[in-house]
């Protein structure tokens, strides 16, 4: 596996230090140092995999590490937050990601026997969060060798690139975590349920929520609907609007230049006091000090804001 590591690293060392799309469709790679601002964010529903050095990725209270040769399974938008470290001999980070396309997903589980390792007892199971990390095997290696390989070959992507794809999600469905993807495809589970509540909270994030209407529209009770809510993504409901909310006002503030009233009000507040307290509770500034640091650091390296 070391040799095809080494040449997956040659392959994505065009990464830039932000999202660098690589002409594949949903298949991205990154490289170096990353502002940690930029890792603060609502990350989409993915597989990351680590090339060189390692990241640590924390949602709600929970915090993953992951170094070369694994993978990281995000299968619902999560709020979180990153670091990224070079690895020990000093060479920088380096990671691929693909994706998740519910299409795609749901296409290829129709074509697969239904499973025999997830039981009733393991969906309820309140340690199933919806996201994770595991060893890389050889055989996922492969298929995303292959699948990088087509940036030397960009007359084939269209041709080939979705049978690769197919495989890489298969070699995930065959591992420990595979009964995520699994799961987030099927409409009746509680992961997917827990998944479309997410979307609602995030379509209106700005907009006040009842746990009972959310409960309600996911079709469980709200014991239930909590419970299964925490499991997934280690936060509250309200938990998860409130982060939600104060990522985007960072991102109204550093990119939009809006102040932080407005900002504060933007994103659903009604008191400004109480968005700076939350914003400083999770960001460990207050919202004026942390959007000029972030400033600071940004035209001081060069970075853009936009990724």
């Amino acid at each position: 596996m070391n040799d095809q590591l080494l040449e997956l690293r040659a392959l994505a060392t065009k990464a830039e230090n932000r999202r660098t799309e690589t002409g594949i469709p949903r298949v991205a790679m990154i490289q170096g140092e990353i502002p940690a601002h930029m890792l603060a964010a609502v990350y989409a529903p993915m597989i990351n995999l680590i090339l060189q050095g390692s990241k640590t990725m924390t949602v709600g209270d929970r915090t993953l590490r992951y170094d070369p040769a694994t993978y990281f399974v995000m299968s619902i938008e999560l709020p979180a937050v990153g670091t990224v470290h070079p690895a020990a001999s000093g060479e920088s980070y380096l990671a691929l990601s693909l994706t998740l396309d519910p299409t795609v997903l749901s296409t290829l589980l129709t074509d697969l026997p239904s499973p025999t390792r997830q039981s009733e007892n393991e969906s309820e199971d309140d340690d199933n969060a919806g996201f994770s990390v595991a060893a890389t095997t050889p055989a996922l290696m492969d298929a995303w060798l292959r699948m990088l390989r087509l940036m030397k070959s960009p007359e084939e992507i269209s041709a080939l690139a979705p049978v690769y794809e197919r495989e890489i999600l298969y070699r995930v469905l065959q591992g420990p975590h595979g009964w995520m993807l699994r799961d987030i495809a099927a409409p009746d589970t509680a992961l997917a349920r827990v998944g479309q509540a997410i979307q609602w909270i995030r379509r209106d994030f700005a907009e006040p929520i009842r746990v009972e209407t959310l409960a309600q529209k996911a079709a469980m009770s709200v014991s239930a609907f909590h419970r299964h809510f925490k499991a997934v993504t280690t936060l509250s409901p309200l938990q998860y609007q409130k982060r939600v909310r104060l990522l985007q006002a960072r991102m109204l503030m550093v990119a939009g230049a809006k102040s932080v009233t407005n900002a504060a009000f933007e994103v659903g507040y009604e008191s400004a006091t109480q968005f700076s307290r939350d914003y400083a509770r999770i960001f460990g500034l207050p919202p004026s000090r942390d959007t000029a640091r972030i400033l600071g650091k940004t035209k001081g390296s060069g970075v853009a804001l936009d990724k």
